[in-house]
């Protein structure tokens, strides 16, 4: 399919590009979708909680009361579970949340999202641009060019530009990634996604 370029003015240059197909114009896929963001979400997380069970508190190990009798539970120790400031039964403990994912499905999650976002109508193509300088104001009128001020967009490079990078990093709601740092997750989070011209054929070959 073929998209119009615009320029930072949000005016129209005349050129189009081809979205590919394959990439865009697929049948999203949900499930791999909800594979790929959880195991992003997966990767993200410490895994360092813990808390200590009745082996592990410091305290004494006499028993309370009588075994039988009491009319209550036969709670033991001082470390007991059943009492306040006791320790905890089956709490959590240091562990790895990653998990395998293949990498075809991977890449057909980062389709699937691409293809939701076509049909969102939530894709613009900007012709190649840079700022001078770090300024924020240009970042924030490019975004009122193109009719998306507000919204949380996700701009997307061919490579690293400092100065569009800073200019976007006081934005509330805009982040700006290379091609190569692109995932799910971003395409997904993002309410609109903006594209310079030619990361358009590194996208066309995901």
């Amino acid at each position: 399919m073929e998209v119009n370029v615009y320029n930072i003015k949000g005016e129209d240059t005349g050129k189009k590009v081809t979205l590919k197909d394959g990439v865009f114009g697929i049948e999203p896929n949900d499930h791999v979708i909800y594979l790929d963001v959880k195991q992003h979400l997966a990767n993200k997380r410490q895994g360092t909680a813990k808390s200590k069970e009745r082996s592990e508190m410091s305290g004494s190990t006499r028993k309370l009361g009588k075994q039988k009798g009491g009319g209550g539970a036969r709670r033991g120790d001082i470390n007991s579970p059943l009492l306040v400031g006791g320790a905890r039964v089956f709490g959590p403990k240091p562990r790895d949340y990653e998990f395998k994912l293949n990498k075809k499905e991977k890449a057909l999650a980062r389709k699937s999202a691409l293809s939701y976002k076509v049909q969102q109508e939530a894709i613009t193509v900007v012709e190649d641009f840079t700022f001078e300088t770090p300024k924020t104001k240009e970042f924030l009128a490019l975004a009122k060019n193109l009719k998306i001020a507000g919204k949380k967009l996700l701009l997307v490079t061919p490579e690293n530009n400092e100065n569009i990078y800073l200019s976007a990093r006081n934005v509330q709601k805009a982040n700006v990634i290379t091609v190569s740092e692109l995932n799910t997750y971003k395409v997904l989070d993002a309410a609109h996604l903006v594209v310079l011209e030619s990361t358009v054929t590194a996208l066309n070959n995901f």
